[in-house]
């Protein structure tokens, strides 16, 4: 498995598997057949309600802590934002099963982002997370944060995908050494991609899926991946993309599918705003 050093030198696999909208009774399931298969990062939040199964699945597997990374997501914290932040860390923790991570995110950039922060910069400083960051953050906000905190997040994970490829995004995180992570690469399907004429053909060249075309053509930008599926088949042709290779040709036609937008939400739309700055996680 191929990896990048994030900004404090930690290693991150660039390919990892992901358990958004995966129901907590089938996480355990899908994250055991997952390290079977060799991933060994691990994406999770507070706000997905399946962290206790991930960590079932990663005390029942018997592979080395060590050879693992773990992310989960911290959700908007009520004021006061740094003392609720540490709780927050502490419960998502115990629900693992952990004694550290390796990368803990701020999930949306609403609430008292700079409390919030300064409590993952104590958490990050007192060795109980190796590396944090942040999701979701346009351009704007990633820059304030950078611009005004002691430690610059290690990672931003944002949408991206072959219709929505935030290239100027990216660009400036690279300037201010912040990793860019992909979350919804497949799109969730949408805009026909798995049979979409442009991604299909490059497959075919290759003797691979749709699939495993946008996972390598992600990596190939450095883009840290994190599909989900509860398939084990699904899960081992999603990992066996590092026998192949995009040509130039190949990235320069993908990169003609980027509509410019989301296929999802706006994060600055202000009844978005509102939705999920009000929403509070039980427990």
């Amino acid at each position: 498995m191929r990896s990048l050093t994030l900004n404090n030198g930690v290693e991150m696999p660039i390919l990892g598997f992901g358990v958004y909208q995966i129901p907590a009774e089938q996480t355990e399931q899908a994250v055991t057949e997952a390290l079977t298969a060799g991933y060994r990062l691990l994406d999770t939040a507070a706000a997905y309600q399946n962290e206790e199964a991930v960590g079932r699945a990663i005390k029942s597997s018997g592979v080395p802590r060590e050879e693992l990374f773990v992310t989960t997501k911290l959700w908007v914290q009520d004021a006061p934002a740094e003392e609720n932040t540490a709780r927050a860390f502490e419960t998502s923790l115990s629900k693992l099963g952990l004694d550290y991570l390796d990368l803990y995110l701020m999930h949306q950039p609403y609430g008292d982002v700079y409390g919030q922060w300064r409590a993952m910069e104590s958490l990050h400083r007192a060795g109980r997370v190796k590396a944090i960051g942040v999701a979701n953050f346009y351009p704007d906000r990633l820059l304030d944060l950078v611009l005004n905190s002691e430690i610059t997040p290690a990672v931003n994970q944002i949408e991206t995908h072959p219709f929505f490829q935030r290239t100027a995004d990216q660009e400036l995180m690279r300037e201010h050494g912040v990793q860019i992570q992909s979350w919804g690469g497949f799109a969730e399907g949408k805009n026909d991609i798995f049979t979409h004429p442009v991604l299909s053909g490059i497959g075919e060249k290759h003797g691979k899926s749709v699939a495993q075309v946008v996972l390598r053509w992600l990596i190939q930008r450095d883009v840290v991946a994190i599909p989900k599926s509860v398939r084990a088949e699904r899960m081992a042709e999603n990992i066996d993309i590092f026998d192949f290779a995009l040509t130039d040709e190949q990235m320069a036609a993908v990169s003609t599918l980027d509509t410019g937008t989301t296929l999802f939400f706006d994060h600055r739309d202000p009844e978005m705003v509102s939705w999920l700055s009000a929403r509070r996680l039980d427990g």
